[in-house]
């Protein structure tokens, strides 16, 4: 298989024309590099055994309504015979790829055209759908699944606008680097059914980022976790280790629909699922298989995006133009600075800002090295550079605090200035009145004050001073509930309702409700008859049965998903049948 795929690509630099000497150098290096891959891989394939994603249900938490500038495509100039010649064929006005170094506020500019595999691609196209489909080299589904899923997005056109929308910042180096490595342009589409191409998109097998990465194999592939980043989210180092490792699953199963499938339900599934077929006599290829429901969908998913996208209207929707030019350049930066500050001086929205960069929680970016790389808009990059290079302001605004177990949030939060939801949201804190246990908290710098009055109660800010009618705001955390909500105020599901406008229970994350309180004596004299009570409840159990889920039993017995989690010492959302869990 090895030496076919160097065949094809030395058959490929062969036919072209417009090769250089050095370019037939650079493009014999890559194809060995590659023939080195694909047969390290195969040799290496059944050494280790990972699963990548579950294929299950996408939980998106992050705002979903923002959208990218749309980019003009503009006219094509004029070109003489020799610009015609010189000109880069992948990448039109904007092929070259912007490398700005900065260090500290030592600031240097260098541009970098970069024309790797340019020679091989052939005519130019504006288009980038075009250019895709100009790569497509995997063989047509035959699935009769797949006339379901293309029903499925047809029917919603405004969820593949968005989609679509949002696929417009990183398609481009994405394609870019699937061309790199010889693979089928259709991979570039394989976001679309992964994650929708949202990178804060969150499963409930905790897989995370546009490539939907679980923990342990994003760890596999180099994809740093801890509580400043989560490079499972990081859109250049998440493309290139899933692209690895679809590269690893083809040179172990010999074709893209397995790879697909294996990166789908695990190499150690497919694995299986052949052996079965191949012990009964039976075709090993992927529709012969015997694989979970999801996993079976998995191709047939991806080959009904890829028809929606080559013929857009057979299907009634209408695809937006994408540029074939780079969305975004990578920047150098100093290892500490705030992610509002880096908007701020590349004069671009924060939310954009965390669109190219969403590996990143907290404001405060803590860079272990000396400088980290940052994407922004190919455009804002210069300017990001410039303004840098004349800031002389701090360029972090937060610190590190030390709380210590029992000590209370509001008095936290009031010691350095900071509303105690903006704390809890920052921090990942829980409802929870007291540090359950110590622990480094992100505060603002230089806020500081030990006699600050204590002003906001929980998380909340009170709206009016008067004895009666008091109304605090509640941001809904991750695993929240109406009812749980409602508890912890003392006050009925139904007053937040009226008070909210709502017409049903249900919440998400990041929702802000208002709580009207008779009066804010009463709410703490609520408080602390619902501490004592907490003291004396009993823990009870209950048995998993089939069906039930985190949420469903979370709703049953009227408690918060992270109250459970906590209780039972999970840190998934996955439970079985017939396990048993604490209920206080």
């Amino acid at each position: 298989m090895g030496i076919q795929f160097f065949l094809r690509i030395g058959q490929s630099i062969q036919t072209s024309n417009a090769l250089s000497g050095n370019a037939l150098s650079r493009a014999l290096r890559c194809t060995l590099t590659l023939v080195a891959i694909v047969y390290s891989a195969s040799i290496h394939a059944e050494s280790s055994t990972i699963s990548n994603v579950a294929g299950d249900e996408i939980i998106i938490f992050s705002d979903d309504t923002f959208k990218p500038a749309i980019r003009d495509l503009g006219s094509k100039p004029e070109l003489n015979k020799e610009q015609q010649s010189q000109k880069n064929t992948r990448g039109g006005r904007l092929a070259d790829n912007l490398e700005i170094t900065i260090k500290d506020k030592n600031v240097n500019l260098a541009e970098e055209t970069n024309a790797t595999g340019s020679e091989q691609q052939g005519t130019q196209h504006e288009d980038l759908w075009q250019r895709i489909k100009n790569g497509y080299a995997m063989p047509d589904s035959t699935s009769a699944l797949t006339s379901k899923h293309e029903n499925w997005y047809s029917s919603r056109p405004d969820y593949v606008q968005r989609m679509v929308e949002r696929s417009q910042r990183y398609l481009f180096h994405i394609v870019e680097e699937v061309e790199k490595r010889g693979m089928p342009t259709e991979i570039a589409l394989l976001p679309m059914i992964e994650s929708a191409y949202n990178p804060k998109a969150y499963s409930r097998s905790s897989a995370s980022g546009i490539w939907q990465f679980i923990p342990s194999t994003g760890k596999h592939f180099g994809l740093k976790q801890n509580w400043w980043v989560d490079n499972r989210r990081n859109i250049t180092l998440a493309t290139d280790a899933a692209l690895t490792y679809l590269q690893k699953l083809h040179a172990m199963f010999g074709a893209w629909d397995l790879a697909l499938a294996a990166y789908n339900a695990g190499e150690g599934t497919i694995g299986r699922a052949i052996e079965r077929n191949r012990k009964l006599g039976l075709p090993t290829d992927y529709e012969s298989l015997n694989l979970p429901d999801e996993t079976r969908n998995y191709v047939p998913k991806l080959q009904a995006v890829k028809n929606l996208m080559t013929h857009p209207s057979n299907y009634g929707l209408e695809i937006p133009t994408i540029a074939n030019t780079p969305y975004f350049a990578k920047v150098s930066a100093p290892a500490k600075i705030d992610t509002h500050l880096v908007a701020k001086l590349a004069e671009i929205n924060h939310d954009e800002f965390l669109a190219l960069n969403p590996s990143y929680d907290r404001p405060l970016i803590n860079g272990e090295h000396e400088n980290l790389e940052l994407l922004l808009p190919i455009m804002a990059a210069q300017t990001f550079k410039t303004n840098l290079a004349n800031y002389e302001k701090p360029l972090v605004n937060w610190q590190t605090y030390q709380a210590k177990r029992g000590e209370r949030m509001d008095k936290i939060a009031s010691k350095f200035g900071i509303n105690l939801a903006q704390l809890r949201d920052v921090n990942d804190l829980s409802a929870q009145p007291k540090m359950k246990k110590s622990a480094t908290l992100l505060v603002p710098k230089g806020n500081e004050s030990e006699d600050a009055p204590l002003t906001v109660v929980e998380d909340n800010e009170i709206e009016s001073d008067s004895s009666t009618n008091k109304t605090v705001t509640h941001k809904v955390k991750k695993g929240e509930i109406m009812q749980s909500i409602a508890k912890y105020y003392g006050v009925s599901v139904k007053q937040i309702l009226a008070a909210n406008s709502l017409r049903n229970t249900k919440v998400k994350a990041g929702q802000v409700l208002n709580i009207e309180l008779n009066d804010a004596k009463d709410f703490s004299d609520h408080q602390k008859s619902s501490n004592k009570t907490k003291a004396l409840v009993k823990k009870k159990t209950y048995t998993v049965k089939r069906g039930d889920t985190l949420h469903s039993i979370a709703d049953k017995f009227d408690v918060a998903v992270a109250d459970l989690k906590r209780w039972n010492k999970k840190t998934s959302n996955h439970i079985k049948p017939g396990a048993t869990l604490i209920i206080h």
